[in-house]
């Protein structure tokens, strides 16, 4: 570069707010890729970026791995322990790993934290109903209709709550 096309470099990296960089020919824009190269960068810039584990485990749960799924669940939790959708998604995948208790557990927290999540009454009572505790399965049927879900296939799960009261309520006392 001749020396006055090197004058008129810096000057207009100067005009366009460039600083000391741009008066030496050196434009942000390749500071930014060499600052990346050494490693200098803001302590703000380098703070780790927290995944959305909840959604990740969605995700693998509908890919049918439920045991990847299992550990993002894990690990949502450990960032939000209170939170009943990672409880409630944790039990589903636990019923449908055959791990009866640890979903009874789940359901049951995930009530602890919000009483009215239907869905884990709904799911509750079923887990319940497998173990023989059909008064208990009764109880968590009537809490979910109390409050029943909305939606387009709310009307199959309100319909199969009932069967299932009416049925277990004529077959009386196990």
């Amino acid at each position: 570069m001749s020396r006055t096309a090197a004058t008129q470099s810096r000057a207009a990296g100067r005009a366009m707010g460039g600083g000391a960089a741009a008066a030496v020919g050196i434009f942000p824009h390749q500071m930014g890729f060499w600052k990346r190269i050494f490693g200098r960068r803001r302590a703000s810039a380098l703070k780790p970026q927290r995944l959305d584990y909840l959604n990740e485990a969605l995700a693998l749960e509908r890919q049918g791995d439920y045991d990847a799924a299992l550990t993002s669940y894990r690990l949502a939790l450990r960032d939000h322990p209170n939170d009943p959708r990672v409880l409630q998604n944790m039990a589903i995948a636990f019923t449908k790993t055959n791990q009866v208790d640890e979903a009874i557990r789940h359901y049951r927290r995930a009530l602890e934290v919000d009483g009215e999540l239907g869905g884990a009454h709904y799911g509750l009572a079923f887990l319940l109903l497998k173990r023989g505790e059909t008064e208990l399965a009764i109880h968590h049927l009537k809490l979910f209709l109390q409050k029943p879900p909305r939606g387009p296939d709310a009307a199959k799960w309100i319909d199969h709550a009932r069967q299932t009261v009416a049925r277990l309520r004529r077959e009386g006392p196990s």
